[in-house]
């Protein structure tokens, strides 16, 4: 078919294309799966018939669903039911084929979700979280009219997975306090919870407690004076089976292990690539079906790759995907893997290793992007590694440009090379894009992203401000054109560094951040708490020095250049009352600001509403800067079957 040239702007064409995310399957029931997309305008959950290729939607809400699972059996859907994005809610699930929803598990309240595991025969674990209650995690045996607690801690803990026979059960927890690093509990689950125990502190009807037996426990942290982290990645899909595969810090990074929970016995796996070097940066893994052998996704320098890994002769073979990121992958029972891939350059695609496209999305293929140069920069803790992109079009030597300081949120995260639609929208305009993976950061070792202790957000800062030199100086970035943004945690150091930083920046926009320490910890829900403890080593009422000292609301007398911010008035993570007292000092101030406020949580799974919020920081940084593009320049859009400039197969997820 011929290309056709559409009306639309090319950003905004990258934001309407429909996706796709990987597709998860029924252990026992491959061909039942679920994925998510935004193909009707906002992000929710799909059933796929991969035997009939039947595809239907399972959830329909204003603001969107994203969590969801299969029953092992594949005969139905669990999805979690908050409120408008305020991430409070219950499970309710669905038949597979259709039907009215029910409530999953009666008699829990609603709560913060700490994981979900479901069993063959029935058995369910959930994990709740509260400010009341902290963790607790509910068991309900197949034939129980309601759930006992089977554990309860202040801190923070979740699910980690029940064994493939429903008998025993992984615990990720932090008893000890700290929230970086969990801990791992293995416990025996009941063959019947007829219990007399004491009534639930909840106050729930009828609730019941009931003792479980420890099997195992894995601790890497209490008493060590170097804390290292554990971490579940889920019991041998084998009956019997009482290997779990295990994420570990032992040697200074993520890698996996295997672990007998019931002998004890660990099995250190020695990953060399062909040339018989061991892999840097942080390694996963998870099963292949069979137990035999493990899918490896290896994360290196902002890019992902795959291994396949023989548990009996300690092979590993590489399995080919492109330059770029891995944004998930699945092992298939006949022996494909399945990912989502992207690259800064090329839309997201749902590929297999057989060389085909697994899923495609209804509709055009967005136009690609521009793709990024490493840049490594001498900073005060170390070399930073930034991601740079350039305005279409441009070559090295061209500039200096507008640049975007884009800040990646977390902060235990990283940038990647991988499509986003945002970073494409700024080069569209002229501006060049820098991330930055300041210290804090995933992906780099243990030792980069512990490096966060006490001086929160000023260390992250530091890096971001060594970065913002070797813009400057290699005529990358025009000084007087330089914009600070981000969401998240990248919202909070946008704030926090136009106050610290006050000469660096010409404007800042920040999308739900942290901007009043103090009040954000009274309200942020119990999970951001527990790590806001270990991050600054205790409360605000224990070490309030500390959280003054990270907080914008310290230094926002000191902003010197127009504001922009934007919230959620459900956010759990970033709530609106710390916002609004640093909008309400900016007034005092007489500070130029803007703000926009959405109903809606940490974000937004509309399509109309994130543009429309790119939209209004597009304009309010061409009103206060000059010589900014207006990216009106239309793409060339293909028809989903091979045509267009998206990454030249017409792939698209």
């Amino acid at each position: 078919m011929s290309e056709e040239k559409s009306v639309v702007p090319a950003w905004e064409q990258r934001f309407r294309a429909a996706r796709v995310w990987l597709p998860d399957w029924a252990e026992d029931a491959p061909d039942r799966a679920l994925y998510v997309s935004n193909a009707t305008g906002t992000y929710e959950v799909y059933a796929w018939d991969r035997a009939t290729g039947a595809h239907r939607q399972v959830t329909d809400r204003p603001n969107g669903t994203t969590d969801a699972e299969l029953s092992p059996d594949g005969a139905w859907i669990w999805w979690f039911d908050d409120h408008d994005g305020d991430e409070f809610g219950v499970w309710r699930r669905q038949p597979f084929a259709g039907g009215p929803d029910e409530e999953a598990v009666p008699g829990l309240a609603p709560s913060y979700s700490a994981g979900l595991a479901l069993g063959r025969d029935g058995t369910v674990v959930v994990g709740r979280s509260t400010d009341e209650d902290g963790t607790t995690l509910h068991l309900r045996r197949p034939g129980d009219a309601e759930p006992v607690e089977i554990y309860r801690h202040a801190e923070y803990g979740g699910v980690g997975d029940l064994s493939h026979d429903g008998t025993l059960l992984a615990v990720d927890h932090t008893e000890h306090g700290d929230a970086m690093h969990s801990a791992i509990r293995i416990v025996r689950i009941p063959a019947a919870t007829t219990a007399a125990g004491t009534a639930d502190t909840t106050g729930t009807a009828d609730a019941t407690t009931i003792t479980v037996e420890t099997v195992a426990e894995l601790d890497e942290v209490t008493g060590r004076d170097e804390p290292r982290g554990v971490a579940c990645l889920g019991f041998a899909p084998v009956e019997g089976d009482t290997r779990l595969l295990v994420a570990h810090q032992r040697t200074g990074r993520w890698e996996p292990m295997v672990w007998d929970v019931v002998t004890g016995a660990e099995t250190a796996l020695t990953l060399r690539d062909e040339q018989g070097r061991e892999l840097p940066g942080d390694v996963s893994a998870q099963w292949r079906p069979g137990a035999e052998e493990l899918l490896i996704e290896h994360e290196y320098e902002a890019r992902s790759e795959l291994f396949s890994y023989s548990l009996a002769d300690g092979r590993l073979t590489r399995l080919e995907t492109p330059r770029g990121t891995v944004g998930g992958a699945t092992a298939r029972p006949d022996g494909t893997v399945e990912y989502l891939w992207s690259s800064a350059a090329e839309p997201p695609a749902v590929r297999s290793t057989a060389g085909t496209v697994v899923l495609r999305a209804p509709g055009p293929v967005p136009p690609g992007s521009v793709p990024v140069e490493d840049v490594w920069v001498d900073g005060p803790g170390g070399r930073v590694h930034a991601l740079v992109q350039r305005p279409a079009g441009s070559v090295p030597g061209d500039g200096p440009f507008p640049t975007l300081f884009e800040v990646h949120g977390g902060p235990t995260h990283h940038d990647s090379d991988s499509f986003a639609a945002g970073p494409a929208a700024w080069l569209d305009h002229g501006f060049a894009v820098v991330r930055v993976n300041y210290r804090g950061s995933t992906g780099y070792g243990q030792a980069w992203t512990d490096a966060l202790q006490e001086r929160i957000g000023l260390i992250e800062l530091e890096d971001i401000a060594a970065v913002r030199e070797w813009a400057v100086a290699s005529g990358l970035a025009d000084p007087r054109r330089l914009v600070l943004i981000g969401g998240s945690w990248g919202g909070y150091l946008t704030l926090l560094g136009l106050g610290v930083q006050p000469d660096a920046w010409a404007l800042g926009v920040a999308a739900v951040p942290v901007a009043d320490y103090h009040t954000a910890y009274a309200d942020e829900m119990e999970a951001l708490k527990s790590l806001d403890r270990t991050l600054f080593g205790g409360t605000p009422e224990e070490v309030p020095d500390r959280f003054t000292a990270s907080s914008p609301l310290t230094y926002v007398d000191r902003v010197r250049v127009p504001v922009y911010i934007s919230a959620g008035v459900n956010d759990p993570r970033c709530p609106i009352r710390q916002i609004e007292n640093y909008v309400e000092r900016l007034e005092q101030l007489g500070k130029p600001h803007e703000v926009y406020r959405y109903d809606a949580g940490h974000g937004s799974l509309v399509v109309e509403e994130r543009i429309k919020q790119l939209r209004l920081e597009l304009d309010f940084v061409r009103r206060h800067l000059d010589g900014v593009s207006d990216g009106t320049a239309a793409g060339t859009v293909g028809d989903g079957n091979g045509n267009g400039n998206g990454n030249g197969n017409g792939e698209s997820a």
